[in-house]
């Protein structure tokens, strides 16, 4: 095999793996929602709902993730499976007074949504500007 491989080549190609800046924080109690909006009057923190059954939600949070670069390393990004915690998807559209999507990016400064997005428009948001 090694032998083949040198001559004609090896077809497998290696995926080189994209470093991620993201730390996610898994959001997953109603009592962490109090948290961000304590969190936010020091920095701005942000929400991802996410669906891991929807494609377009799988599709989002690459292009989510890829264009997360080093320069947002310390941004607070809260990850929310929509599926597992619905009921925390419900508070958050109740407390931050925004219409449930799937997915979503919610920014949070003072306790208060300054921005959000779902679907594709989630490439808007810069998250620089906050």
């Amino acid at each position: 095999m090694g032998l083949l491989n040198s001559i004609f080549g090896n077809k497998t190609v290696k995926k080189e793996e994209q470093e991620s800046f993201i730390k996610w924080i898994p959001l997953t109690s109603l009592e962490q929602i109090a948290q961000i909006k304590s969190q936010s009057k020091n920095e701005p923190v942000a929400i991802f709902k996410h669906s891991t059954r929807c494609g377009i939600s799988s599709m989002v949070i690459k292009r989510f993730v890829s264009s997360f670069d080093e320069e947002l390393k310390d941004f607070k990004v809260y990850y929310l499976d929509l599926l597992n915690y619905r009921e925390i998807s419900n508070e958050i559209g109740y407390e931050f007074q925004v219409l449930h999507q799937s997915p979503q990016l919610l920014v949070i400064k003072n306790g208060e949504a300054i921005a959000h997005a779902s679907h594709y428009d989630i490439a808007q948001i810069d998250l620089r500007k906050f």
